[in-house]
Protein backbone atom coordinates (compact mmCIF):
# COMPACT_ATOMS: atom_id res chain seq x y z
CA UNK A 1 0.00 0.00 0.00
CA UNK A 2 1.26 3.45 -0.93
CA UNK A 3 2.15 5.79 1.95
CA UNK A 4 0.43 9.04 0.99
CA UNK A 5 2.41 10.93 3.67
CA UNK A 6 5.40 10.83 1.32
CA UNK A 7 3.50 12.81 -1.33
CA UNK A 8 0.93 14.99 0.46
CA UNK A 9 1.40 17.78 2.99
CA UNK A 10 -0.69 20.52 4.57
CA UNK A 11 1.12 23.81 5.19
CA UNK A 12 -0.75 26.88 6.47
CA UNK A 13 1.39 28.99 4.11
CA UNK A 14 0.26 27.02 1.03
CA UNK A 15 -3.35 27.06 -0.19
CA UNK A 16 -4.64 28.05 3.28
CA UNK A 17 -3.44 24.75 4.75
CA UNK A 18 -5.35 22.48 2.38
CA UNK A 19 -3.66 19.13 1.76
CA UNK A 20 -1.58 19.49 -1.42
CA UNK A 21 0.89 17.48 -3.43
CA UNK A 22 4.25 18.22 -1.79
CA UNK A 23 6.23 20.88 -3.61
CA UNK A 24 3.18 22.13 -5.53
CA UNK A 25 0.08 24.20 -4.99
CA UNK A 26 -2.13 21.41 -6.33
CA UNK A 27 -4.71 20.51 -3.68
CA UNK A 28 -5.76 16.91 -3.16
CA UNK A 29 -9.44 17.81 -3.45
CA UNK A 30 -8.84 19.20 -6.95
CA UNK A 31 -7.39 15.86 -8.08
CA UNK A 32 -10.21 13.89 -6.45
CA UNK A 33 -12.88 16.19 -7.95
CA UNK A 34 -11.43 15.80 -11.43
CA UNK A 35 -11.29 12.01 -11.11
CA UNK A 36 -14.86 11.94 -9.76
CA UNK A 37 -15.99 14.03 -12.74
CA UNK A 38 -14.61 11.36 -15.08
CA UNK A 39 -11.26 12.81 -16.05
CA UNK A 40 -8.72 10.08 -16.72
CA UNK A 41 -5.41 9.82 -14.91
CA UNK A 42 -3.64 10.26 -18.25
CA UNK A 43 -5.53 13.52 -18.87
CA UNK A 44 -4.65 14.73 -15.37
CA UNK A 45 -0.98 13.98 -15.96
CA UNK A 46 -1.10 15.81 -19.27
CA UNK A 47 -2.81 18.85 -17.73
CA UNK A 48 -0.52 18.93 -14.69
CA UNK A 49 2.91 17.83 -15.92
CA UNK A 50 4.42 18.12 -12.45
CA UNK A 51 2.13 15.27 -11.26
CA UNK A 52 3.02 11.60 -11.40
CA UNK A 53 0.84 8.50 -11.26
CA UNK A 54 2.14 7.98 -7.75
CA UNK A 55 0.83 11.43 -6.76
CA UNK A 56 -2.63 10.51 -8.06
CA UNK A 57 -2.51 7.18 -6.21
CA UNK A 58 -1.50 9.06 -3.05
CA UNK A 59 -4.56 11.32 -3.43
CA UNK A 60 -6.82 8.28 -3.74
CA UNK A 61 -5.23 6.66 -0.69
CA UNK A 62 -5.56 9.93 1.26
CA UNK A 63 -9.25 10.07 0.33
CA UNK A 64 -9.80 6.45 1.35
CA UNK A 65 -8.02 6.97 4.67
CA UNK A 66 -10.03 10.15 5.31
CA UNK A 67 -13.31 8.34 4.77
CA UNK A 68 -12.20 5.35 6.80
CA UNK A 69 -10.98 7.39 9.77
CA UNK A 70 -12.57 10.82 9.94
CA UNK A 71 -15.77 11.37 8.03
CA UNK A 72 -19.18 10.44 9.41
CA UNK A 73 -21.75 11.60 6.86
CA UNK A 74 -25.44 11.09 7.49
CA UNK A 75 -27.26 9.28 4.70
CA UNK A 76 -30.91 9.85 3.86
CA UNK A 77 -33.04 6.78 4.39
Amino acid sequence: MLDWHQHIAADPQVMYGKPCIKGTRIPVDLILDKLAAGQSVDDLLEGYPQLTREHVQACLQYGADSVRNDIDLPFAS
